[in-house]
């Protein structure tokens, strides 16, 4: 059951982080508007798609990138206050020890990093679905970083194809080439002036095809010149597009059947993919983290007060940040397992909350 003193610090913790919150996302909203503004006159997008579709995903996104950051000046800021009104040396003398102390501050970290949790893994992603999609139709058109030049491509992991062109407007692949291989060795070969995509899940129509299948010495030859052949095989449009964030649109479940998609054909470049799974359930642990380095640099009261907190805490934020690109760029670049990446800067600072919670006034 919440005693007073909790009910006390988790209203000045929820009130401070949302409060925080608000003026961080006025200040990304008017920064973002300011870079767009010509792009949203220029462009025939709609106030309707502006208002109701892209700020309100665009808001969700960055208050969701910055969540333990919010945390963290919160934290600092109202507990540095209650150092310089001498309220928690009262409470301390009071006979309430440090670790009941942080008892609420856990509580409302909890609260965060499970509305966090839950965003990041669904909610987020479908906001960056809308953001995304206005910004690459209308903003950033040449974003689609795809492959449609001389296509190499695995779609399972004995199959392979090549594609010498592919025109996205109409799914049309030209001079076509499918491989299968067994046991290392070429099982059949498929070739085609044109393949076109005629729909879902994976059906396309080869025109003007050979067909060549091998058994040991012996060879089949089927010639189709002038003549089309429907025909399945695990590609789709989708295959070829190739957004930087496109990771980002995906919630959860899409996202682990993508990456079980694409090395269940062979592709074992899903580095991206990886890192935002994993980062997904960092974030809020990250949250539990800050809260306690928070607490332990704001609770003693110093000259300096609030000011020199805030000056403390950023400054951590931002060295947490730095570490945060940092082991990702390594990752990116496979020098160390992807969730290593990720969970490096939460070991570093977890270490760090614990030597600082070691030291803090008790």
């Amino acid at each position: 059951m919440l005693k007073i003193l909790d009910r006390y610090i988790i209203k000045k913790f929820l009130s401070t982080f949302f409060f925080v919150v608000l003026i961080f996302t006025m200040i990304s909203v008017v920064i973002d508007y300011s870079e767009k503004v010509e792009k949203f006159i220029e462009e025939p997008i709609t106030t309707k798609e502006i208002v109701l579709d892209y700020y309100p995903s665009f808001i969700i996104f960055i208050d969701g990138l910055l969540w333990p950051l919010f945390t963290l000046i919160s934290v600092i800021f109202f507990t540095s206050r209650m150092a310089y009104n001498s309220e928690i040396i009262s409470i301390l003398n009071a006979g309430v020890s440090f670790r009941r102390f942080m008892r609420p501050y856990l509580l409302s970290a909890a609260f965060i990093a499970f509305l966090s949790l839950i965003g990041n893994h669904y909610f987020i992603p479908l906001g960056n679905k809308k953001r995304l999609d206005i910004q690459y139709t209308y903003l950033d058109k040449d974003k689609d970083k795809g492959k449609t030049r001389d296509v190499h491509m695995f779609v399972a992991p004995d199959t392979k194809i090549y594609i010498n062109f592919y025109r996205k407007r109409d799914s049309t692949a030209r001079n076509f080439r499918l491989e299968q291989y067994q046991d290392h060795q070429l099982i059949k070969f498929i070739k085609a002036t044109t393949a076109e995509w005629v729909g879902p899940p994976d059906k396309w129509r080869l025109r003007n095809y050979e067909i060549r299948t091998f058994n040991g010495l012996e060879e089949d030859l089927v010639v189709g010149r002038g003549d089309q052949i429907d025909t399945t095989f695990n590609l789709m449009p989708d295959d070829f597009v190739d957004y930087e964030e496109q990771q980002s649109m995906l919630t959860t479940g899409q996202l682990r059947e993508y990456i079980d998609k694409q090395k269940g054909r062979g592709i074992g470049n899903t580095t991206k993919y990886e890192i935002e799974l994993y980062r997904r359930s960092a974030d809020p642990f990250t949250a539990f983290i800050l809260t306690f380095i928070g607490v332990s640099i704001a609770a003693r009261k110093v000259r300096g007060g609030i000011g020199l907190h805030l000056a403390l805490g950023i400054g951590l934020g931002a060295i947490f940040i730095f570490i945060s690109r940092f082991s990702i760029v390594f990752a990116t670049g496979q020098s160390i397992p992807p969730i290593m990446g990720i969970w490096l800067p939460n070991i570093i600072f977890a270490a760090i909350a614990i030597w600082l919670m070691s030291r803090a006034q008790k």
